[in-house]
C-alpha cells in the first residue's frame, strides 16, 4: 500500500499513472460491455452505466476540490488556524491586490470587446473576396502559437535599447519609432501603460478565433434575407447593422463569453513577459504567486475563489443566451 501512496520518483509517478489509465480504460470497458450485453435492463441503468463514471470524476476533480479551495481560503498561510473572511479583506484592500483587481478588470472588458470587434470587421471585409482563405489563414496563424511562444515573440517586438550612438534596436516597435525620429520606449517597464501592450498579444492571438467563429456564422445568413434588405434599399454600413449583426448574435455571444473566460485565465502571458512585475499581475497570475511562491496559502485559495466567482456571472449569461436563442429558432 505504501508504495502506492507515496510516489518519490519520476519512473514510480509514472507507473503510478498508467496503472490509473488502465484501470480506468478495464473498468469502463467493463461497463460497456456489459451494458451492451444485457438486453432488458432498466433504463436508469444504462444511464448509471454510462454518467456514473462521469460524475465520480467530476466531483473528485472539480466538485472536492472546489470546496476545499474555499477552506482554504478562510485559513492562514500554513492552512491551520481559521482566520474567516481576512483573506478576502486582504485581496481587495490592500494596494498591492487592488492593482491586480483593476488590471484583470481591463484584461477581462478590453480583450474579448477588441478582439471580436476586429475579428468580426476582418470577417465581413474578406467574406467572399477573391483572396479570402489566405486571408483568413493569416490573422489565425497566431491561434496556432502557444501563449508561452506568442509572449516570447511580442517580447522580442517590445525589446528596448538606449538611443545612444550606433546601437541597433533589436524590438520592431522600437525601430519603428526610432525610424519616425522618436526616442525608444520601454513598453514593459512604463506604468500603467505596460498593461495595455500585454493586453495587445492577448488580442492579437484572439482576433484568429473570432473570425473564425464570425466568418462561418455571416455565410450562414441566409440569402432570402440578404436579398429581400438590399430590395429595402440597405447597403454597407446599414447591411452590417441591421441584417449581419443581428443575425449573427448567438456567434457573437458566444465568442466574447469564451474570450473573456480565456483572459480570465490568462496567466502564460504575464509570467513570460514581465513575471507580473511593474504592476502588471493578474489574478490568475497573484493566485500562483500568493501559493507557490509566497506560500501564502490561505491568500492564494482566496484569489482563486475570487477567480471562480468572476467566471460564474459570464457562464451563465452564456447560458442563458443561448437557451434564448433555442427558443426563437
Amino acid at each position: 500500500m505504501d508504495w502506492f501512496i507515496e510516489a518519490d520518483s519520476v519512473g514510480h509517478k509514472f507507473a503510478l499513472m498508467i496503472i490509473a489509465i488502465l484501470l480506468f480504460v478495464g473498468i469502463m470497458g467493463a461497463i460497456l460491455f456489459g451494458i451492451d450485453k444485457l438486453k432488458k435492463v432498466p433504463t436508469w441503468v444504462v444511464v448509471t452505466g454510462f454518467l456514473g463514471p462521469t460524475l465520480i470524476f467530476v466531483v473528485f476533480g472539480l466538485v472536492y476540490p472546489g470546496l476545499n479551495t474555499i477552506k482554504l481560503s478562510l485559513y492562514d498561510a500554513k492552512s491551520k488556524n481559521f482566520v474567516g473572511l481576512d483573506n478576502y479583506v486582504t485581496a481587495f484592500t490592500q494596494d498591492q491586490f487592488q492593482t491586480v483587481l483593476r488590471n484583470t478588470m481591463l484584461w477581462v472588458i478590453l480583450v474579448p470587446i477588441l478582439a471580436t470587434a476586429i475579428g468580426l470587421i476582418y470577417a465581413v471585409l474578406v467574406d467572399r473576396t477573391r483572396y479570402e482563405s489566405l486571408a483568413k489563414t493569416l490573422i489565425f496563424l497566431p491561434m496556432s502559437i502557444s501563449l508561452v511562444g506568442a509572449s516570447i515573440i511580442w517580447k522580442f517586438v517590445y525589446e528596448y535599447k538606449p538611443n545612444q550612438g550606433n546601437i541597433q534596436q533589436i524590438g520592431l516597435a522600437n525601430q519603428i519609432l526610432v525610424w519616425l525620429g522618436l526616442e525608444p520606449y520601454q513598453f514593459l517597464l512604463n506604468q500603467p501603460w505596460n498593461t495595455f501592450f500585454l493586453i495587445a498579444v492577448m488580442i492579437w492571438i484572439q482576433a484568429g478565433f473570432a473570425m473564425t467563429v464570425l466568418s462561418a456564422a455571416i455565410k450562414a445568413i441566409p440569402d432570402d434575407i440578404t436579398e429581400a434588405a438590399r430590395l429595402d434599399g440597405l447597403h454597407g454600413i446599414g447591411m452590417f447593422r441591421f441584417i449581419t449583426v443581428p443575425s449573427i448574435r448567438p456567434a457573437l455571444v458566444v465568442v466574447i463569453t469564451t474570450i473573456a473566460m480565456g483572459t480570465l485565465k490568462v496567466f502564460d502571458i504575464v509570467r513570460t513577459m514581465t513575471g507580473g512585475n511593474f504592476n502588471t499581475s493578474v489574478v490568475a497570475y497573484e493566485f500562483y504567486t500568493q501559493s507557490f511562491r509566497a506560500q501564502q496559502a490561505g491568500l492564494g485559495a482566496a484569489l482563486a475563489v475570487i477567480l471562480f466567482v468572476l467566471v460564474i456571472p459570464i457562464i451563465v449569461y452564456n447560458v442563458r443566451q443561448l437557451r434564448l436563442s433555442e427558443e426563437i429558432r
